[in-house]
């Protein structure tokens, strides 16, 4: 996958100690990645790369808006989304990423690209339903919902009114619960 230069981040020419960095994420870092779950993105980004002697740390803070579709009504709301992330970056003989934390990178590299953390981090945040606001406090209208109610099973009433008649199939039901 190809880098995006907006999210490498040089370190060579840095001074020891905390440098933050801010971003704007829109939808065309997600269409990078070829993820098209978000209909609209407004995400603003803090990095701060604290740089020592032997290593690099960074710690990644978001928040912002996405709109997403909600997963029982298929109508679009913006979902908020916050959350950060720490990692670190090391040096050795060659490029390893395979730990989530750590970072490994060859000796005598220059820049570090973050664009693969930035991505899992706001895609991990994201709670696993996407319910719209509306259907929990019950101020969405939509057809979708009203087909639900009207096609939803009907609770039994508990105490028949006497002189209503009652399918003796039922009857016999329960006389299987009983017998034993």
């Amino acid at each position: 996958m190809k880098e995006l230069k907006d999210f490498t981040i040089p370190f060579i020419g840095l001074k020891l100690g905390q440098h933050p960095f801010h971003f704007e994420i829109t939808n065309t870092f997600f269409e990078h990645f070829e993820y098209d779950e978000f209909n609209d993105t407004a995400i603003k980004l803090d990095v701060v790369l604290d740089k020592k002697t032997t290593l690099l740390e960074f710690t990644l803070t978001f928040t912002g808006s996405v709109n997403v579709q909600c997963d029982l009504t298929n109508e679009p709301f913006d979902q908020d989304i916050s959350g950060n992330y720490h990692f670190i970056v090391k040096f050795g003989e060659e490029f390893n990423d395979e730990n989530e934390d750590l970072l490994i990178i060859p000796h005598g590299s220059y820049e570090v690209n973050i664009q693969q953390y930035v991505y899992e981090s706001i895609i991990l945040s994201m709670p696993s339903r996407l319910i719209h606001p509306g259907i929990e406090d019950g101020t969405l209208e939509s057809d979708i919902l009203d087909k639900l109610e009207e096609l939803s099973p009907k609770q039994p009433k508990e105490n028949v009114e006497e002189g209503d008649e009652v399918d003796p199939i039922w009857d016999d039901l329960k006389k299987l619960l009983t017998d034993k």
